[in-house]
């Protein structure tokens, strides 16, 4: 029994390539582990039984049939505007108008002088790694947050932190770089006036609208004819129940994990619920069977993850993690 052991936690250590050793309990029953091997993070594969719905189905009783109708001509009134007088363009000249504008003129160039400022360096810490951190997949007994009281339902599997090591170092950093500086004594300038134009003279063309009447007249739209008119067939409703979705179990969902389902946490759940119009009984913090009810119910409308309190859930509740 020792060796079977042995030889089954050296097929997990192959699995998992990782600076961590990742162990997981050997009486899980599946093939697959978690997806991730992420600190702090808890997932499971819970039962789902087989789901079934009612459809109906509509049998012929009478069958469709045809019969011909009258349909009369359409006319409409439509009006047409007609050009009785043709437009034209006429032409106006607008003069240059003028303005004056300042302009300032240099009478003395900008003069500079450079000055050299030495660099400053300062003495920083920084963390340097000893060791790094590393974490390993512990087996979880019964979650409070799955919904079947079969501890055997819900499967949960843990990644746990070990914490990197690090030591203190102290370096020398250049602060400030060394540079020159300008000194720069500005430009000495005297303002001239002078008349410049505005606007330049122009020729404006001015639109002259062409002159219409309107008239109205009858017109055929459709002619007289006939139409088939399909009668439609009698039914009679049958109803059937048929498979809709297979059970088994869940892919591995990832959930809350038991420290973090507090009675806070579900209360947060049984008043999200009742906000979006499900029914999870009193706000009292305890996973229920009414609260497991109306949780099962949002996750089947909602298209989530069923079986357990899952993070996909939280979110399309709006409950933080």
């Amino acid at each position: 029994m020792r060796i079977l052991n042995f030889l089954l936690g050296m097929v997990l250590v192959l699995a998992f390539s990782s600076t961590a050793i990742a162990q997981v309990e050997t009486d899980i029953p599946f093939e697959d582990l978690p997806p991730t091997n992420e600190f702090g993070k808890c997932y499971a594969k819970c039962k789902i039984p087989d789901v079934f719905e009612t459809v109906s189905i509509q049998k012929v009783v009478k069958e469709a049939s045809t019969k011909l109708v009258k349909v009369p001509a359409v006319y409409e009134t439509v009006t047409e505007r007609i050009m009785t007088k043709e437009g034209g363009t006429k032409y106006r000249t607008i003069p240059a108008t003028y303005k004056n504008v300042t302009e300032q003129m240099m009478v003395e160039p900008a003069k500079t002088s450079i000055k050299t400022i030495p660099a400053r360096y300062e003495n920083k810490t920084r963390q340097v790694l000893e060791s790094p951190e590393r974490g390993q997949w512990v087996r979880k007994r019964k979650s409070p947050n799955c919904f079947s009281s079969n501890p055997e339902d819900c499967y949960v599997a843990c990644y746990e932190k070990i914490p990197a090591k690090y030591r203190t170092e102290t370096y020398s950093v250049l602060a400030e770089p060394a540079r020159t500086v300008e000194n720069v004594t500005p430009a000495k300038y005297k303002t001239i006036t002078k008349k410049v134009i505005d606007t330049p003279a122009r020729v404006e063309e001015i639109p002259i609208e062409p002159v219409y009447n309107t008239f109205t007249k009858k017109v055929l739209v459709s002619p007289e004819a006939t139409r088939e008119e399909i009668i439609p067939s009698v039914s009679k409703t049958i109803n059937e129940k048929r498979l809709v979705k297979q059970g088994g179990y869940t892919v591995w969902t990832e959930i809350l994990c038991a420290e973090k389902t507090t009675n806070s946490k579900v209360r947060q759940v049984q008043a999200a619920l009742k906000t979006m119009g499900y029914d999870p009984g009193t706000a009292d913090g305890v996973m229920g069977v009414r609260t497991q009810a109306a949780l099962r119910q949002f996750q089947t409308d909602k298209g989530l993850p069923l079986g357990n309190l899952n993070l996909e859930t939280l979110k399309a509740l709006g409950v933080s993690q």
